[in-house]
């Protein structure tokens, strides 16, 4: 079974003395569980896995039952260690107070029990790391699957990955699409939406929230306004209800609205957004055309190309503590994206045709001086390259 490079960083911190609770985060179907399974068994350590998928959210009384569990098992069998996996642990309500008075406990106590959380909800996990447990755990980010990923694990050329995303669960699919599209759509779109937002925010319109993601999905790689998306959709809005549903998709790992580049912080928020998806089948979803007949119509295959990319810089953006950004003056004057860490500008712009000479990337040059100007494509970077790459290197 193939191993992600985070397997390693795993095993390690498995092995080593009892010091921090881990961590262990990203979007739902990027192989968190497969891979703590594929960890502990390695590892000549006992462990007990919970999940809390089923779990109430008023049942923190639940978290106390299962550390209870691995202390009597660490009491009775007389180990010298024991790991404890929960697994969608944001679903509780308060879990990181229950978490912090367990963990504080065994510490006080000296009990070795190793702990390791999993979550896909991001803002949940964060806030609650933030709240109580501060000095007490460590972070692992597992993103969407890169190019290389899954051509090594499952064979994928350029093509399909661009088409089909990066889900490893939705690999051995793909040669059926309406399996496919259930798959994204029901175990990623309906599991995101219903129980991580839906259970965690007061939504008033789900429907709206429900046709903003499939518009701002469909649009990836483009700008659209909101007052325009309010006028393609059938349930009543506003803009303000739109761009709040909007940050929650981007939160959730699904599809963000990108601000312009600028240097002033409010002219970055009243810009126009360029919609981006987190990966590249939440786009092809919603298209009623094949991989063959993408392939075939050059300007829809250099939408789903520069998606994909920007897909790939999304993924890894939350990990490499950078912002992504696109920026546009005039007509034919602009730059795909634009990444930004730590006052450092990295500029990417795709190409997917014989057109090897940007304006955009001369013209922002000249006017932001960024560490670097990325070409991806013909003239440039080979995407197959980029793609296997993790972005925050680029700085």
């Amino acid at each position: 079974m193939y191993k992600r490079f985070q397997y390693n960083i795993l095993s390690q911190r498995m092995s080593e003395q009892r010091r921090f609770i881990q961590v262990i985060m990203g979007p739902r179907q990027v192989g968190k569980s497969t891979l703590m399974k594929q960890v502990v068994s390695s590892q000549d350590i006992p462990y007990l896995f919970y999940t809390a998928d089923a779990i109430p959210a008023s049942g923190f009384a639940w978290i106390s039952n299962c550390w209870d569990a691995a202390r009597v098992k660490i009491k009775v069998e007389k180990l010298p260690q024991l790991i404890l996996i929960i697994d969608e642990i944001q679903k509780i309500s308060g879990w990181s107070e229950i978490v912090k008075k367990e963990w504080d406990s065994d510490t006080f106590n000296d009990i070795p029990l190793k702990v390791f959380l999993l979550g896909s909800s991001r803002v949940m996990l964060d806030k609650g790391l933030a709240d109580s447990l501060q000095g007490r755990y460590e972070r692992i980010v597992l993103s969407h699957w890169s190019f290389a990923e899954m051509r090594d694990a499952f064979g994928f050329s350029l093509e399909e990955f661009v088409y089909f995303g990066a889900y490893p669960g939705a690999a051995a699919l793909v040669q059926d699409r309406d399996r496919w599209q259930n798959y994204i759509s029901g175990s990623i779109v309906d599991a995101t939406i219903n129980k991580d937002i839906l259970v965690n925010e007061n939504i008033g319109k789900p429907a709206l929230l429900r046709q903003t993601f499939e518009l701002s999905s469909a649009y990836s790689g483009q700008e659209l306004a909101l007052n325009k998306m309010m006028g393609q959709m059938n349930d009543a809005g506003n803009t303000t209800t739109i761009a709040g549903y909007l940050n929650l998709l981007s939160q959730a790992g699904l599809v963000a609205g990108l601000n312009k580049y600028a240097k002033d912080l409010a002219r970055r928020k009243n810009s126009v957004p360029k919609h981006q998806v987190f990966n590249n089948a939440l786009m092809t979803l919603y298209l009623d055309k094949s991989l063959e007949e993408c392939l075939s119509d050059r300007k829809l295959w250099g939408r789903l190309y520069e998606s994909a990319v920007g897909a790939h810089i999304m993924s890894y953006a939350y990990a490499g503590d950078y912002k992504v950004y696109y920026w546009r003056v005039g007509t034919g004057c602009e730059v795909d994206y634009v990444l930004e860490k730590k006052g450092k500008l990295v500029a990417v712009e795709v190409k997917s045709n014989e057109d090897k000479w940007n304006k955009g990337l001369s013209e922002f040059k000249n006017l932001f001086h960024p560490k670097l100007c990325l070409v991806i494509g013909d003239g440039g970077m080979r995407a197959e390259e980029f793609l296997s790459i993790n972005p925050s290197e680029l700085f």
